[in-house]
């Protein structure tokens, strides 16, 4: 068992900032950044992403893997323990706190780590649908994050879709409108989810046309590696007939699932699951533990909200050890912790 001043759970942009932050400050952070978490490798979604060119500093773009290689050979090189195994349980009911990994999570075995402060970072993955050909023509065509991936060349001047009805959909279609040379929403029910306001606005577009009572069925496209889609096999719910459309893109606006798994019961979340913070801030409902990244943030969602929230979860952690030591509740690791 090993005690750490501060332990990361995650891979991401959010985990790796806050890595970089806590490493300057000597606090010698140790970021689990897990064996597959969540189904999803070290690094997050964007591992899933070809082409990032929203990223300051990379005018050409970069590659979504790339990023995060870059990101964790950052958080190494100023001393961040980076550690490839899943955090599989973790107790938060008193401190040190508690962690334990995918293999050494036994009913008697001792925790793996123990923390003074722990920051969550474990994100969220978007829903899938699991349609045929949907494994093939991801991220060639297929994405589910119109901001991130919807001004690529793939999608300009082309015929785009987007599944869902709420808020979020109806975003993404207005968002798309400005590189595709279409849009069209596809609606499981007879009627939209978003807010009135926001339906209004959708239907108005000149560029967007919703199809109620439409769901796709199969993705097609070209039959090559590296292959982008370029057909849309579409149902009509009501009358059951199916038609074949051009489509060159596909966004998917049905939701994400925050990995909040671990954490359930022992920290407050909001109503669609995601940890709640207090406002402008990481800070939970837990003393000492600390939340950034998409797993509190169910807005933007984007790698560099992801890496300022990062930011802040690292300096109020650095707070929180800093004035526990003064107070006598935490040994003193060090007099001036270097920013």
């Amino acid at each position: 068992m090993v005690h750490t001043k501060v332990v990361i759970i995650g891979s991401g942009p959010a985990a790796h900032t806050a890595a970089i932050y806590l490493s300057r400050a000597e606090l010698k952070p140790v970021l689990y950044e897990g064996m597959l978490a969540n189904g999803t490798a070290a690094g997050g979604q964007l591992t899933t992403t070809t082409d990032v060119e929203n990223f300051p500093g990379f005018p050409d773009g970069i590659n979504g893997s790339e990023l995060m290689d870059a990101m964790r050979k950052q958080s190494i090189r100023f001393g961040t323990e980076v550690i490839t195994e899943t955090i599989s349980r973790i107790d938060l009911s008193q401190k040190p706190f508690k962690l334990w990994t995918e293999w050494n999570d036994g009913p008697d075995n001792q925790p793996a780590h123990t923390a003074d402060a722990v920051i969550i970072a474990t994100g969220a993955n978007a829903r899938r649908l699991n349609l045929p050909g949907e494994e093939v023509y991801w991220q060639n065509g297929i994405s589910a994050c119109a901001v991130c991936d919807g001004a690529v060349p793939i999608f300009r001047n082309k015929p785009l879709y987007v599944i869902g009805g709420g808020d979020s959909a109806a975003e993404e279609a207005m968002f798309l409108a400005k590189y595709g040379s279409n849009v069209t929403v596809l609606v499981r029910r007879d009627k939209l989810r978003a807010s009135k306001a926001m339906a209004n606005r959708l239907l108005a577009h000149p560029k967007v046309n919703v199809r109620f009572n439409s769901v796709a069925t199969e993705v097609l496209g070209e039959q090559k590696k590296n292959g982008l889609m370029t057909h849309l096999r579409v149902k009509d719910t009501v009358t059951g007939e199916e038609e074949v459309v051009d489509a060159n893109g596909l966004f998917y606006a049905v939701g994400h699932d925050p990995a909040t798994a671990l954490i359930k019961g022992q920290i407050d979340v909001d109503e669609d699951g995601y940890i709640a913070t207090v406002a402008g801030t990481s800070v939970t409902s837990r003393e000492g533990v600390f939340a950034c990244g998409d797993v509190q943030d169910k807005r933007y969602r984007q790698a560099i909200t992801s890496a300022g929230s990062g930011c802040i979860a690292a300096l109020e952690a650095e707070r929180f050890i800093a004035e526990n030591e003064t107070n006598g509740e935490l040994p003193a690791a060090h007099a001036n912790p270097a920013l």
